[in-house]
């Protein structure tokens, strides 16, 4: 059942947003509209001429509205559902991204510090950045501490110090914990270094510079030879663009470049005038136009940025521009604007954004091209049936027999999902070898893949003909001709232990196929292999561990779960709890006499009531 045009006239003709839902009640796209009457009918209008239209109109069933009072409150309501629902024709950027900065702190003795945030910073100091990269970061920290010599030592430390550390003695702390300088001039090095961070580094250089020549002069030659280092770095760090310009300010520069449904956006990041770095963020099968798909990456991109730039400048306007820029404003705490520039410098940034983004399709598309290709190459060799977009392999671990788990790792288009991985516990046997392990897994997973149709088109087994028999009976049982199957060598034949010969066995096939050892076909099917090995020992070591920790634990009868986590946490170890004594016991939160006096005899190994 498909959804009926006819009814559009029963909509509402205000401001509002809409989720369009397919028969199974799964949101498929999340839009806002100042007309949501107007809005609606126009997917539905021969005009519009997206590609991906006619695909969406087939799978809807239902579009539910919810009424806003303002278009601020819809922008605000389509971001929060289409966070909540993740949509799969709408824009939505990954908000587990962690961000890189520097982070001068609020002590009387400041000192600096790398910081990665997930979010919103805490208001711990005078944060610098986001860093694109975690190595410019560490390249602008260790630049800093090696030019002015500020504390790197804890709080406790510093506290405690009553002599100059080492760092003093070679000349890369002041020493401000013991007095060796006084505030004034702490604060003078601070200075410098917060100048360095902002990117004002022309009096520095300047002065380093000048030192230079007096050293050069004085015959210290190695003197100067290190400031020359450091001069150098300096330029290197905050290269000067050929763009740079003092009305450029601190601003971002978007721009997006669209093939079909695939979407690249460009930001050109520029601090004091400088551009100091570029990101790339990439989509498929969107939905919305373009002017739709930049004001939700403004909204999501900048909500909770760390430090927004005052001006963001995009390709054109935006019909909500003005409850997005209040929106972004509330959240920085500032001023933010919103420009579209018609002429002069930022109109040139916006081009030169374009071709990046551009840049990166290009480069996205030869590269997706070439794994299509070694897919294509991977199917010819193996003489597969299907091609092998998706590739799935199990891996079994355990120690003696004991605590037996099995890994599911999946490779589409030959990079790795992790939403399709899984853990699998070997259930019914206390002690299982490899090939009941490995029966019961394969035949558990595809038994629920058949319920939904939904097969990969190559499964990796990792063993040698038996394992790979073992397979072809699971599917034989379950009636299952769509999927290809073969089996690689054990973990000897690990790539990351040295090149050495692998086996590839095929069904109906006397001998294994051997590959070059510098393949390509063959780095890719021991990456997969080697992937569900890792993640079947981490997880069978977790499980072991855990069984280990819980037997001894569970000497201590008649105190709770709670409890018993308390104490755990308090003293770090189930040794460090049988080496303390009532004193430190009764230490711990909700402990009573009772309690005290039980961990007394099981200490003692008296039988406890």
């Amino acid at each position: 059942m498909t959804f009926d045009p006819q009814t559009l006239s029963l909509y509402p003709d205000r401001p509002g947003v809409y989720l369009m839902k397919d028969e199974n009640g799964r949101v498929l796209y999340v839009g806002k509209a100042k007309n949501l009457r107007v809005r609606l009918r126009q997917y539905f209008n021969e005009t519009d001429q997206r590609e991906m239209i006619p695909y969406l109109i087939s799978q809807i069933t239902v579009i539910d509205t919810i009424v806003a009072l303002t278009e601020k409150d819809a922008l605000i309501l389509e971001n929060n559902l289409i966070k909540q629902h993740k949509p799969k024709y709408n824009v939505l950027l990954k908000d587990d991204k962690t961000f890189i900065s520097l982070v001068v702190t609020r002590h009387k003795w400041p000192m600096i510090s790398i910081v990665r945030y997930k979010g919103a910073p805490k208001n711990e100091g005078t944060v610098f950045g986001p860093y694109t990269s975690a190595w410019a970061a560490r390249q602008m920290y260790e630049l800093i501490l090696r030019l002015f010599p500020l504390r790197q030592c804890s709080d406790a430390e510093f506290a405690s110090r009553t002599r100059p550390c080492l760092l003093y003695e070679i000349k890369r702390c002041v020493a401000p914990c013991v007095g060796k300088c006084t505030e004034q001039e702490y604060g003078t090095l601070l200075e410098s270094a917060t100048r360095i961070l902002k990117g004002q580094d022309r009096d520095i250089l300047s002065m380093l510079k000048t030192e230079m020549e007096k050293a050069s002069e004085a015959l210290e030659f190695e003197k100067a030879e290190e400031l020359l280092t450091t001069i150098r770095q300096i330029e290197k760090t905050n290269e000067i663009q050929h763009v740079q310009g003092a009305d450029i300010g601190n601003c971002d520069v978007i721009a997006l470049y669209r093939e079909g449904t695939a979407i690249v956006i460009s930001q050109l990041i520029f601090r004091e005038g400088k551009l100091t770095g570029s990101e790339h963020f990439s989509f498929h099968l969107i939905i919305s136009d373009d002017a739709e798909i930049i004001g939700s990456f403004l909204f999501q991109h900048y909500k909770n940025s760390l430090s927004p730039p005052q001006e963001i400048v995009i390709p054109f306007e935006l019909s909500e521009q003005e409850a997005l820029e209040e929106i972004l404003s509330e959240s920085a705490g500032k001023k933010v604007t919103i420009r579209h520039p018609k002429k002069g410098k930022k109109k040139d940034l916006v081009e030169m954004a374009l071709r990046n983004a551009e840049a990166q399709f290009a480069k996205e598309q030869d590269a997706r091209s070439l794994k299509e290709k070694m897919l294509l190459d991977l199917q010819e060799a193996l003489h597969l049936t299907r091609y092998p977009r998706r590739i799935e392999c199990f891996d079994t671990s355990n120690i003696s027999g004991t605590d037996p788990v099995a890994s599911l790792v999946c490779f589409e288009l030959g990079e790795k999902n992790r939403s399709r991985s899984r853990l699998f516990k070997i259930k019914g046997h206390v002690k299982a070898d490899d090939y009941t392990a490995m029966r019961e897994v394969i035949r558990r997973h595809f038994v629920r893949e058949k319920e939904k149709n939904d097969f990969c088109d190559l499964l990796v087994v990792d063993g040698g003909k038996g394992q790979l028999n073992l397979a072809l009976e699971v599917f034989q049982e379950l009636q299952i001709a769509s999927v290809d199957v073969i089996a690689l060598g054990k973990e000897e034949a690990r790539h990351d232990k040295g090149l050495t010969q692998e086996k590839i066995y095929l069904p109906h096939r006397k001998d294994p196929l051997l590959f070059d050892l510098r393949s390509p076909l063959l780095f890719l099917l021991q990456k997969i292999r080697d992937e569900a090995h890792r993640t079947a020992i981490e997880y069978h070591r977790k499980r072991r561990s855990k069984r280990t920790f819980s037997s001894e634990l569970d000497e201590l009868e008649g105190i709770g779960p709670i409890k018993k986590q308390r104490l755990l946490h308090h003293f770090g170890s189930v040794k460090a709890i049988r080496n303390s004594d009532a004193e430190e016991w009764k230490k711990v939160k909700g402990l009573n006499q009772r309690d005290i006096e039980r961990l007394s005899r099981w200490k003692s190994g008296e039988p406890l009531e």
